[in-house]
């Protein structure tokens, strides 16, 4: 007889949305953030597309989508802890 192994474990998501954000570990503000984000990169990533034949002007239209793309990655990966001291203000 063949033995099924349990990948994950059952969850709850009778209250809809909540319950889904929770388990991939995203609040509604992480979720816009992360948005934001991709959407920063997309732009980013069209500048670099866009870099014209003229070496000056591709070196700083270059640079300037690069830093736009940084901008994103870090915007992605600590946008939740540099948002919170502005959502979580103690009054």
């Amino acid at each position: 007889m063949r033995k099924f192994n349990i990948l994950a474990k059952p969850v709850d998501m009778s209250t809809g949305f909540k319950d889904f954000f929770d388990t991939i570990g995203l609040t509604g503000g992480g979720l816009v953030t992360k948005g934001i984000a991709a959407v920063i990169a997309i732009i980013a990533l069209r500048m670099l597309l866009q870099l014209s034949g003229d070496p000056k002007g591709a070196l700083k239209k270059g640079a300037a989508a690069v830093g736009t793309l940084f901008v994103a990655v870090v915007l992605a990966l600590y946008g939740d802890t540099l948002f919170s001291t502005v959502t979580e203000a103690k009054g």
